[in-house]
This record gives C-alpha cells, sequence and structure tokens, in this order.
C-alpha cells in the first residue's frame, strides 16, 4: 500500500485528518505550479529528516527553506559523524552525572542523540578558514554558502557517509536558496564570533547578517511569487526561523509599499505549541490574516503534533511512495 493511499484510508479524524487536508492541498497547490518555501526548526536534521527532505528537494518540492543554524550544521555533522553518534534511548532518565560524563567524553546531546566532538571540528575547521579568507577579500556569503563550500572540500568528501541523506547537498546541487535568521545560535555561530574575538578573523560583516539575509528573501519572493497560487509556506516548529521567513509579505507590502503583492498561497504548520502560552510556535494559522502574511480564502493548517512523525509523512505523500 502507497504512503498516500494509508494516509487517505486511515487518516479521517482530528490531527489525521488536519494532515490528509494538508498533503491534499499542497497536492493541489503543486499541481497547479506553485512553489513551496520551507521553514524548519527543532532538531529536524539530528533526527535525520534529511533522509525524505534531501529527496523532495531533487523532485523539485522544495524552492527555499529557512531554518536555525542548528539545522544548518547538523547535517553536515551528520554528513560525517553519523557513524559515531551516539543512540542514547533512555535519555529521559539519564540524571545529572550520566549528562556530565557525555561531556566529560566531548558528546553533546540532542534529545536522544549524542554528537561527538570529532564530527563538529572538521566542519569547524574548514569553516574558520574560509570565514579568514573572505574577510581578507572583501567577501560576504551566507552561513549556508560558506557551509556548502566546506562540503566541497576534497578530503571532506572522502569521509561523507550517506551523502543522499543530505538535503544540504541537495539543496546546493539543485541552487535552492536558504536562509539562517539568528545563526549565532549555533555552534558554527558560536566558532565564528570567537574566531572573531580572537583576531582570527577580521570582521563580522564577512558572514551575511539578518537584515541583509531578509533584503535576499524579499528579492527572491518577487521574483517567485506568481499571482495564482503563488508561493505556500510549510512550517516545521515555530521559532525565528517560522517568523522571519513568513513576515516578508508585510515588509514588502507594508515598509516598501508594494501592496499588491501576493501573500502566501498555502500555509501549513506542524506544532506541539499551544496558543495559551502566548509564544510564537504556537500561534495559529488565522492569526497570521491580521499580519497580511495570508488572506481568507489562503488554504491553512494547524498540525499539532511531532514534526518527526507527519512532516516524512506528508513529503511521502506529495513524493507518491
Amino acid at each position: 500500500m502507497q504512503v498516500a493511499e494509508f494516509i487517505e484510508r486511515h487518516y479521517g479524524h482530528f490531527n489525521a485528518r488536519e494532515l490528509r487536508a494538508a498533503a491534499r492541498a499542497w497536492r493541489d497547490h503543486a499541481d497547479a505550479g506553485g512553489r513551496m518555501f520551507l521553514s524548519m526548526s527543532g532538531a529536524m536534521s539530528t533526527a535525520g529528516f534529511g533522509r525524505i527532505l534531501a529527496r523532495a528537494i531533487r523532485a523539485g518540492l522544495i524552492h527555499g527553506i529557512a531554518c536555525t543554524g542548528a539545522n544548518l550544521e547538523e547535517d553536515a555533522f551528520r554528513l560525517i559523524g553519523a557513524d559515531t553518534y551516539e543512540t542514547l534511548p533512555d535519555w529521559r532518565t539519564l540524571g545529572p552525572q550520566r549528562e556530565a560524563e557525555l561531556y566529560a567524553r566531548g558528546v553533546s546531546r540532542v534529545t536522544d542523540t549524542g554528537i561527538p566532538e570529532t564530527a563538529m571540528q572538521p566542519i569547524e575547521s574548514l569553516l574558520i578558514r574560509r570565514w579568514e579568507a573572505a574577510a581578507r577579500s572583501g567577501r560576504q556569503a551566507s552561513p549556508a554558502d560558506f557551509l556548502q563550500d566546506v562540503l566541497h572540500d576534497a578530503w571532506l568528501r572522502e569521509h561523507f557517509i550517506e551523502p543522499e541523506a543530505s538535503w544540504l547537498l541537495a539543496a546546493a546541487e539543485h541552487a535552492v536558496p536558504i536562509w539562517t535568521p539568528g545563526w549565532e545560535d549555533s555552534s558554527t555561530g558560536n566558532a565564528f564570533s570567537a574566531a572573531v574575538m580572537r583576531g582570527d578573523v577580521a570582521r563580522h560583516d564577512c558572514v551575511e547578517p539578518g537584515t541583509a539575509q531578509m533584503n535576499r528573501l524579499v528579492r527572491w519572493y518577487l521574483e517567485n511569487c506568481d499571482p495564482a497560487p503563488g508561493i505556500g509556506y510549510f512550517q516545521i516548529g515555530g521559532g525565528i526561523p517560522g517568523d522571519f521567513a513568513i513576515c516578508v509579505v508585510p515588509l514588502i507590502t507594508r515598509e516598501l509599499g508594494l501592496e499588491d503583492t501576493p501573500t502566501w498561497g498555502y500555509f501549513c504548520q506542524v506544532t506541539d505549541a499551544e496558543t495559551t502560552y502566548g509564544g510564537y510556535s504556537g500561534a495559529p494559522p488565522d492569526e497570521k490574516i491580521t499580519w497580511g502574511k495570508l488572506r481568507p480564502g489562503t488554504p491553512r493548517f494547524d498540525i499539532h503534533s511531532d514534526a518527526t512523525i507527519v512532516a516524512p509523512l506528508i513529503l511521502a505523500y506529495m513524493l507518491e511512495d
């Protein structure tokens, strides 16, 4: 039985019905020629989401990505270090002493997965060399540009593990642009900040700052937002990637005065957050209408569940697995 057939047969109520409706609407959006933008928070890269996201990118289903710095770098870490990762099935009950033992061994925990420093250090070392060169030459590039450049290193490529599962490689192959707002909140962002403080990298602006990234997103949106069906928005979690990218529409219509610019043409959010806490991650799709990000007639879906379960199912539906 195909995934789509399984979903059509068994996903008829509650969050399952919302998942089915979101997948059907994405299919309609794609069939009408609509593009899809993905925003990604949480630890999706460490969870191996790249295995299906890379396929979706290569199939032409994803046209732009905004993600946390952690999701950006952790795809690269997996690419060279997945075979050294530690699975921690009892992660809920490790206790402070075992957590300290992981730290002493140079292993950083992401929920049920331990990432050793040996998976991070080669990436960071190669990045620092490129940041140094960019600062000297006057070049400015995005965090993703620098990381994708590193992945062309001949020595590193010899150590790739399951490269077909790297969404970062797939995005580079298919020229899918990436935005990483708040990149400093990541291991490589910390390494960059430290390199500037040490004097190894001469200036901060060799890495594209957030406002410059936003301007790049404005230009991309204006070039791609055909009136109908427009660009869809698939949001995993909330956080800065979600709000950074979706607010490009009110920036264009209100701040730049281009009032006829189409809003996002589809919206789906997968989250476990609730509105009662007042955070953006739990904001329902209807709230975005008040900000001019969506219209009353925009297909919109709010799936309250675990994104590591939901997102692969929807992509599998779209891939006709």
